[in-house]
This record gives structure tokens, C-alpha cells and sequence, in this order.
């Protein structure tokens, strides 16, 4: 394993991070157990990665809590607390509820890093006034040692809330998307958080799109019909081949986490599973070299100017927003 300081943070972290959410939720978005997501997280740790990432709205904090009992003060706990609820933008006072239900589930009495999660445009003011003092007064009663914020991707593609709070304080850390087919944080954020020293997490780096043939058969397609992208594009089965080569990638997941991962500004690359299998070739993918720069190239002159493709919700999320 890799490992890097966070930021400004002085943590030390593994470059690649496990996520617990997204489609996997450490499997239990596919029907496992509590027990096999435990193990999951576990073998996880065994390789090395000491960053485990997860949420209020995962529903999988309890199982974080479980896997790390024994080895708290070798794991970095990432957590976050939705920014709002079906009647609006919390509160600070829920937000400081919703930190110690966190605390609870995690059997832990701190957290490394807490995060409002998917904080829109249009609620940034609300956040940095009424809830980011509230988690700033449990800061200085040590439940939480940095404070973050996440975007929401689908909901703001352009990352308008994410290009505001990488510039000023109080957030130390920050998680936002970042692929091959949406590069949009090269310009517009990862600069400044390196300046700034402000630790970045980077999520959407697969998703469905790179590991669904489907998914990006479609994408290119639409994006064909607009004009984002060469029309022959649209008409292969396998767009993106050219990045498998000898010497190249492996795979086009292998090429999602290695165009990701060696940009300056990064500092964890997360990624997610419910398979332990599956586990051993992300973290590979992650500690690879960088893709040759042909093809490095390539994807930037080719999709650099992609707005918001590959930002699709979890497939849970997206089905229970149609009920």
C-alpha cells in the first residue's frame, strides 16, 4: 500500500480508500449480510487500506464499527450527515444528533473526518452559517478532528458548491467527482486544494458508466447526438478499447482509477465493493503507474470538456425517487 498525508490534516492515509456506499454498500445493496460486509472491510484493512469512508444515508456505519473494533487507532474514519432532510436544510442541532448516532453506530467516541453530505448550491449559505458552527463546537469537545464537505454530483454537475468551499475555510477536507469523462475538477478545484492544502477524496471514479458496457454504450450515443463526442464513438461496442494495450490498461476500470489517481491534488482515491475478490484488483489498479501519456492525452482532449457524465445516483436511490 501507498500512503499520503491528508491536506493539512497531518493524517496519514492509504491512497486508496474503501467507500461504503454507491451501488455495493459493501454488498448489502445486493442482499449480503452484516457479517459478509464485516469481512469485507476487514480484508480491506489486511491489505493495507486504512481509510474507510462511509455515511448517515449508507447505512453501513454499524458495519464500519464492527470491522475496526480492536484497530481503532489504525483506521482513518471518514462519516457524513445529510445536509438536509425531506422538509428542508437541517439544522446545527441535528446535525449534532445526527453526529452522535453516528458515534454510536461506529462504537467509537470520535471520528476523523465529518462531512455534510451532498451540499447544493443552494444551500452552501445556510450550511456555513446555521450547522458548520454547531460541528465546529463539537470539534473543540474532540467527536470530530476535521471538518469536510461532500457535493452532490448529480444535482450540481458543475460543481458550483465544491468551487466555493475549496477556497475558504472552515472545510479541511472535501470529496467531490472526478473521471475520466468528468474532468471538470482538474481546472476548478484540485488546483486550489493543493494550494490551500486541503485534502481531497475522489468519488464517481467508476460507477456505472466504466463498469457497465451498456451504461457507456448509451452515454456515447447521446453524447454523439450532441456533438460532445465523434460520431464513430457512438457506433463501436467498445468506445474506449484503445486504452487496452500492452503497456497500457487492463481494463477500462483499471484505466478509471489510474487517470484518476496520479493527478496532483489527489490525495484518496475511493473506491467500493461488496466482493472480497474484487477488492485486491481496485487497490492494484490504484497503486499502478500512470496511464502512458498518449492516452493520458487522449482522454483530455477527447472528453475534457464533459459536464456531468457518469454522475448517475445509485440505482437505489434512483429507483426509490421514481416510486
Amino acid at each position: 500500500m501507498q500512503y499520503t498525508i491528508l491536506g493539512n490534516t497531518g493524517l496519514k492515509v492509504s491512497v486508496a480508500g474503501l467507500g461504503c456506499g454507491g451501488n455495493s454498500r459493501l454488498g448489502l445493496g445486493s442482499g449480503g449480510t452484516d457479517a459478509q460486509a464485516v469481512d469485507v472491510v476487514r480484508a480491506a484493512l489486511d491489505l493495507g487500506v486504512n481509510f474507510i469512508d462511509t455515511a448517515e444515508a449508507y447505512g453501513t456505519e454499524h458495519v464500519v464499527g464492527q470491522a475496526v473494533a480492536g484497530r481503532r487507532d489504525k483506521v482513518v474514519i471518514s462519516s457524513k450527515c445529510r445536509s438536509r432532510n425531506p422538509t428542508g436544510p437541517i439544522s446545527g442541532a441535528d446535525a449534532v444528533k445526527a453526529l452522535e448516532n453516528s458515534l454510536r453506530l461506529l462504537k467509537t467516541d470520535y471520528v476523523d473526518i465529518y462531512h455534510l453530505h451532498a451540499v447544493a448550491p443552494a444551500n452552501y449559505e445556510h450550511a456555513m452559517k446555521e450547522i458548520a458552527p454547531a460541528l465546529l463546537r463539537e470539534k473543540e469537545k474532540g467527536k470530530l478532528r476535521h471538518l469536510g464537505v461532500t457535493e452532490t454530483g448529480p444535482n450540481d454537475p458543475r460543481q458550483e458548491m465544491m468551487a466555493r468551499a475549496i477556497a475558504e475555510p472552515p472545510w479541511e477536507v472535501v470529496m467531490f467527482a472526478y473521471s475520466m469523462m468528468n474532468q471538470g475538477a482538474r481546472r476548478a478545484i484540485l488546483p486550489t486544494a493543493k494550494t490551500r492544502g486541503v485534502g481531497t477524496l475522489l468519488m464517481f471514479v467508476v460507477r456505472n458508466i466504466f463498469s457497465r458496457p451498456t451504461a457507456l454504450k448509451q452515454a456515447m450515443a447521446d453524447l454523439a447526438v450532441s456533438g460532445q463526442v465523434p460520431a464513430e464513438f457512438a457506433r463501436s461496442d467498445a468506445p474506449l478499447s484503445f486504452l487496452i494495450h500492452e503497456g497500457g490498461a487492463t481494463s477500462l476500470t483499471d484505466a478509471a482509477y489510474r487517470f484518476v489517481r496520479h493527478e496532483p491534488g489527489v490525495d484518496v482515491v475511493l473506491f467500493g465493493t461488496g466482493k472480497q475478490e474484487h477488492l485486491r484488483a481496485n487497490i492494484d489498479s490504484i497503486l499502478r503507474p500512470p496511464l502512458p501519456e498518449a492516452d493520458m492525452r487522449k482522454l483530455r482532449d477527447l472528453f475534457g470538456k464533459l459536464v456531468g457524465v457518469g454522475l448517475d445516483l445509485p440505482d437505489a436511490v434512483r429507483a426509490a425517487a421514481k416510486a
